[in-house]
């Protein structure tokens, strides 16, 4: 069939008949699918059984120091396990704080130490009139809720396909002190699975910055999530850490990620990078606020990751499972949707999402027809600030948590509410 733009009214109007023909057949199965996070699936969860075997009532909870993991202490974390967690940071272990089971816990804090005490002997943001934050779009949406709940003013920068569009990320930064920091989402974007360009990367660490106190909140949440065994087919990403050094402003990054999606996301574990100076202040205020986190989660992580052959060796076992899934997305989209002409898709080497962008309007109508139909997708806005996306067009893709077959069923139904909601529109 020819693109949807070349039809004549009467050739839309045939074809909408028989999509509609097929969507009623997709409310009468009553289906019930979820696309709506990016959840690991059962599968991935069995892949870290064996770690609830390896502490048990028989096993030492001595951490390699002597350390008893059963007591209170250790503030900053097992050295063995700032040891792990600088692998996914790429961070020196020495400038790693562990924390509990959530890194977006850590963002959430951090936001909420700099509001309340600044940062470096840096003016408290709340004291400002107003705080302004750099999102680049598509984005996380959690990201967003975070920065929103201090009243914080989120300015969108579009992302291209290397990161975000920096000629606007340093006119923002250089324009206003009360411009105070950007989210990143490095490698393997949420969603879009862009990985950030070394000169994106240098130039972040290098740019010019009205305040002192700027900074560059790097979420490596996908750092070790690749797609492909093969190397080449890997992405790669410049160290911020080293970058900001090299170019004289070594306290300007913040660094975050977890085990969420590698081990169990309720249990798993998550860090904090940042420089020494950084590293010290954090540990200071964090003092007051806990004693210590998990240390037998932290050894019973160490214990079975081991080290970075062990991770990359389980995280080849996640990918051997979400591989076909984001495959069978792709095909489908291009089968259904390619000779048509409507939509445009991301192609990831890793991450969970995929972002598809709609014909301009017409995203909170696909999502809708989907959720009739029994798919469950992303809200339509959700990767915008606010909420609101103003070309109505992102739709984030989350194919892990279903099975094959579920999928399959699931991206039949969704390409089916692109195209009626696509001809709606040029109608």
């Amino acid at each position: 069939m020819p693109a949807y733009r070349d039809l004549s009214q009467k050739e839309l109007r045939q074809e909408l008949e028989r999509l509609q023909e097929e969507y009623a057949s997709y409310l009468e199965a009553g289906l019930a699918l979820n696309m709506a996070r990016g959840k690991p699936a059962a599968a991935q969860l069995d892949l870290s059984m064996g770690m609830l075997d390896i502490v048990t009532s028989q096993d030492s909870c001595k951490a390699a120091d002597g350390t008893d993991c059963r007591n209170y202490g250790v503030l900053d974390g097992l050295p063995e396990a700032k040891a792990l967690m600088s692998i996914f940071l790429d961070e020196p272990a020495n400038q790693v704080i562990v924390f509990g089971n959530s890194s977006l816990n850590i963002m959430y804090d951090t936001v909420s130490r700099c509001m309340s005490f600044g940062s470096l002997g840096s003016k408290p943001w709340k004291d400002y009139d107003v705080v302004k934050w750099i999102c680049p779009v598509p984005g996380y949406d959690r990201h967003f809720g975070v920065t929103e709940t201090f009243g914080v003013e989120m300015i969108p920068v579009p992302m291209t396909d290397e990161g975000p569009d920096m000629g606007e990320v340093e006119r923002l930064a250089a324009s206003d002190e009360r411009v105070k920091g950007i989210w990143c989402v490095p490698k393997y974007s949420n969603p879009g699975g862009v990985t950030y360009s070394d000169d994106v990367v240098r130039r972040l660490a290098s740019m010019e910055c009205a305040a002192d106190d700027f900074r560059i909140f790097w979420d490596n949440a996908y750092a070790v999530h690749h797609l492909y065994d093969d190397p080449a087919e890997q992405d790669q990403l410049l160290d911020i850490g080293a970058a900001c050094v090299q170019a004289g402003n070594p306290n300007r990054y913040f660094k975050f990620a977890s085990t969420s999606k590698v081990t169990f996301p309720g249990a798993g574990i998550s860090a904090f990078g940042a420089s020494a100076e950084n590293i010290a202040e954090v540990k200071k205020l964090l003092g007051m606020q806990t004693i210590g986190h998990d240390k037998i989660n932290q050894l019973r992580h160490v214990r079975f990751l081991r080290d970075a052959e062990g991770v990359a060796t389980h995280m080849a076992r996640h990918a051997a499972i979400i591989r076909p899934k984001f495959e069978l997305v792709l095909e489908k989209l291009e089968a259904g949707l390619g000779e048509a002409g409507i939509g445009s898709w991301s192609h990831p080497r890793g991450g969970y999402f995929i972002s598809f962008d709609a014909p301009e309007g017409c995203a909170s109508r696909i999502v809708a027809l989907a959720k009739d139909a029994g798919v469950v997708m992303t809200g339509a806005g959700a990767t915008w600030p606010y909420g609101k996306d103003p070309h109505d067009s992102n739709i984030r893709i989350a194919p892990t948590l279903p099975p094959l077959d579920e999928l399959d069923q699931a991206m039949d139904v969704f390409v089916c509410c692109v195209k009626i909601a696509a001809i709606e529109k040029l109608l």
